[in-house]
């Protein structure tokens, strides 16, 4: 997208915030009314800076600015959906009027524009405040038994921790990542797995920043799958990055593991970790098409569970083909904030949560991190802890 077109796009979402809601503040008070009209055109000045602030050279000016058009874009976002909720609720009130004029006894139009044209920009810089302090803290552990029929004594209990899509970048640094790293360290998981869009960045800018992923400590490793945001930045470094910090990168291919709870089982269990690249991987690297069918050649047939780390929940009918017993995901955040979280069914089979495909399980997280705006509402971040049980 072009800056003009950037530039453009923001002004006209401002604007028409601008257009619905600031003349009933001005007649609340003139100076409501100026203050949101100066607010907006800040916003719309600073939005696109979300994304072109790399472009500056001097770092210290580039970070300020990339946080600044990203809060606006997040504040931006709130004030256009409720604007738009008010005016529709508006239209409803005038054609409830006219139809059924003497059933109505609620206040007068006039008071519900001047109440609702205050609600919207404090409702909005509120939920943008929430919503920043929901992304910036630590996630939360969310813990999920998954039931699989005729699990064997030694994978009872089993245990996956799960993180997807910290999206390391302008907002996301080596701390923020070190204390997710800390807090799965706590978990004493037997096997971690990152299902993908770990960076937005190249490796020259974020190396140091990936680097607590060296202390990522489990019985069986740290395996790794990429998602789209990698191949947007450099997959092929980012894949040797991983690798050379102890990571398992799993490319349409699988390892196999064999697990018991302690010295004295007498047959560990012999369990298939899979991986696939993203869903849309062919479009930067055809020799790099999502293939969990490929990605379970050679695989042991007395395997008795099978786990498949795929980007996005839309690998799920091709993993139930393969003979999945469980497909970890993440790619839509859950949505992030709300109302996004509404659309993202429209693109993905799965938006947040465990669900069943016939013989498969799908498991979609909401994201360890966040991308774009530091928002998160209605749809908080989470480190999944999954444990297999027999069902």
């Amino acid at each position: 997208m072009s800056v003009s077109v950037l530039f453009l796009i923001s002004f006209l979402l401002h604007a028409f915030v601008g257009w619905t809601v600031a003349p009933d503040l001005l007649a609340v008070h003139p100076l409501l009314g100026m203050a949101l009209w100066v607010a907006l055109l800040l916003s719309a000045l600073l939005l696109p800076m979300g994304f072109l602030g790399r472009r500056i050279a001097s770092p210290t000016l580039a970070t300020r600015l990339t946080w600044l058009g990203l809060l606006c874009m997040g504040l931006g976002s709130s004030l256009f959906v409720l604007a738009s909720l008010r005016e529709v609720a508006l239209l409803a009130k005038q054609g409830f009027e006219r139809i059924w004029p003497a059933t109505l006894a609620t206040a007068d139009l006039a008071s519900i524009r001047f109440d609702t044209a205050l609600l919207v920009p404090v409702l909005g810089l509120l939920v943008t405040l929430w919503g920043f302090s929901n992304a910036r803290r630590t996630a939360a552990v969310v813990r999920v038994d998954v039931p699989i029929a005729n699990l064997p004594d030694a994978l009872q209990g089993f245990q996956i921790a799960q993180i997807s899509d910290i999206h390391l970048g302008p907002t996301i640094k080596g701390p923020y990542l070190q204390r997710i790293v800390t807090r799965v360290n706590s978990l004493g998981a037997d096997l971690v797995a990152i299902t993908g869009d770990l960076v937005d960045g190249s490796v020259a800018e974020l190396r140091d920043d990936v680097l607590p992923l060296v202390d990522l400590t489990s019985t069986h490793g740290s395996f790794f799958v990429t998602g789209n945001h990698e191949y947007y930045s450099g997959v092929h470094g980012w894949i040797d990055t991983l690798r050379g910090l102890g990571i398992q990168v799993l490319m349409n291919d699988h390892v196999v593991i064999h697990h018991h709870h302690d010295a004295q089982d007498p047959k560990p269990a012999t369990m298939v970790v899979a991986g696939v690249t993203d869903f849309g991987a062919h479009h930067f690297d055809k020799a790099q098409r999502s293939d969990p069918a490929r990605a379970m050649n050679g695989a042991p047939v007395d395997a008795v569970f099978k786990l498949l780390l795929a980007h996005q929940p839309r690998s799920a009918p091709d993993a139930l083909q393969a003979g999945f017993d469980l497909q970890l995901s993440g790619h839509t955040h859950g949505g992030q904030f709300w109302p996004w979280n509404h659309f993202v069914r429209w693109q993905q089979p799965f938006t947040a949560g465990l669900h069943r495909l016939q013989s498969l399980w799908v498991y979609t997280s909401r994201g360890t991190g966040y991308w774009g705006p530091p928002k998160r509402f209605g749809a908080p971040s989470e480190i999944t802890l999954l444990r297999l049980v027999r069902a």
